[in-house]
């Protein structure tokens, strides 16, 4: 890739260019009304890779992906899905690109059944991916099977839980964020939610999830974001996280 300075041609190396990142956010800046939430915040995420953003409460893991998503337009920075800038675009032409998004609060439709709430989240295929459908999510989500015509408002939680991210992936993303996936899950059931997210780094789906559960994070993530005032304070990988840190910005 070459760009152009003062009449040269300067040739760019690969590892600086905006794509070889699915996703990745520069100095974003996001208010609610007059109080700011985050503060120049900046991150990358590679392809295929699943990272986790960790921090106390209220320090903005669910602002950073709202923001992502355009559910909150950012005063200021930029964010970047495939190479492409999605800075304040409406969450519909965000999805459309490939991002999928699973809010903390699940947000099914109680009124619909299992296999409707399906239907809700179809979109075609898109090429180098196989396609998520009913059955392939049921072999995913074995404890949906034989719910389909049942109600959404007629299932656990749990069961909840896993039909939001199974109607996340009838959009076939390339790119999956959960927020606060296993809160108050059973551990059975946050087995299997572990097990779905390997499944879905092993079918080259990005994850970016924000948790509370160390432990669980542990098990399923390749990179850590630590957060704390609005801004990325620590990055590593899951396996250089210490103990020290741990207790500095994630001690109660």
């Amino acid at each position: 890739m070459q760009q152009v300075h003062n009449g040269i041609a300067i040739l760019i190396p690969m590892e600086n260019r905006q794509d070889r990142h699915i996703l990745s956010l520069k100095d974003v800046n996001t208010f609610y009304g007059k109080a700011q939430i985050l503060f120049d915040m900046s991150l990358a995420m590679s392809r295929g890779e699943v990272a986790v953003l960790l921090g106390r409460n209220g320090v903005g893991k669910s602002t950073t992906f709202k923001s992502i998503i355009g559910l909150v337009v950012p005063k200021s920075g930029s964010i970047y899905f495939k190479g492409e800038e999605i800075t304040g675009l409406p969450p519909y032409k965000v999805c459309s690109m490939g991002l999928g998004y699973v809010p903390e609060d699940r947000r099914i439709f109680t009124g619909l059944t299992v296999m409707e709430n399906l239907e809700v989240g179809r979109r075609l295929p898109r090429e180098g991916f196989e396609p998520w459908t009913s059955e392939r999510l049921f072999e995913l989500f074995p404890n949906l099977r034989g719910l389909g015509k049942h109600l959404g408002g007629q299932i656990s939680g749990g069961e909840q839980q896993m039909l939001t991210i199974a109607r996340t992936l009838m959009g076939n993303p390339e790119m999956i964020i959960l927020d606060e996936p296993s809160e108050g899950l059973a551990p059975v059931i946050v087995d299997q939610l572990a097990n779905t997210i390997r499944n879905l780094k092993e079918n080259k789906v990005a994850v970016l999830l924000a948790e509370q559960n160390l432990n669980f994070a542990r098990r399923i993530c390749d990179r850590v974001f630590i957060i704390d005032h609005g801004r990325v304070c620590h990055e590593s990988t899951m396996a250089g996280l210490t103990g020290d840190v741990c207790e500095m910005y994630l001690a109660v």
